[in-house]
């Protein structure tokens, strides 16, 4: 019988996955809107876009990296990623900005709220250095929210 303790941990070992999908599927989203988004505000989007990416990209070594300092396996592929991720795929290349800009925070949003749900299992299973780095995580997606809701006035 597993203990509270192993619950614990398989708990937040299948979150960090879930998060290492969301992180993985955001980035290549948040760069496909970088390179596809058009109109009049097309250099301030660009730019954004583009910041928001490399923060999200320059989190998934951190989050793969929890998941093997607790002993555990990462996901492997495009597939694992696909099948772990609340993040959905958008290949119209013709989204309008403001419908960009929508579906990252939305999107963005999705992340905050897993990330809050995952702080829960950090701190059951005792892993004080993910619930940590969870707080930054958090706070950088809230500001992302916060960015993008902004533009949308």
């Amino acid at each position: 019988m597993a203990s509270a303790g192993d619950n614990s941990k398989t708990a937040l070992i299948e979150g960090l996955n879930g998060l290492l999908a969301d992180h993985m599927a955001l980035y290549f989203k948040t760069k496909n809107f970088h390179w596809h988004v058009k109109g009049p505000r097309f250099r301030d989007l660009h730019l954004l876009f583009d910041e928001q990416a490399v923060e999200i990209r320059d989190q998934i070594d951190d989050i793969g990296e929890r998941v093997r300092k607790n002993g555990e396996l990462t996901l492997t592929s495009i597939g694992s990623v696909a099948k772990h991720t609340q993040i959905k795929d958008q290949d119209d290349t013709s989204l309008a900005a403001e419908d960009m800009v929508r579906e990252l925070r939305d999107d963005n949003q999705k992340m905050v709220e897993r990330l809050k749900e995952l702080k829960k299992h950090a701190e059951a299973a005792g892993d004080n250095a993910t619930d940590g780095l969870l707080d930054d995580w958090t706070d950088m997606a809230e500001e992302r929210v916060w960015f993008l809701d902004s533009t949308l006035g």
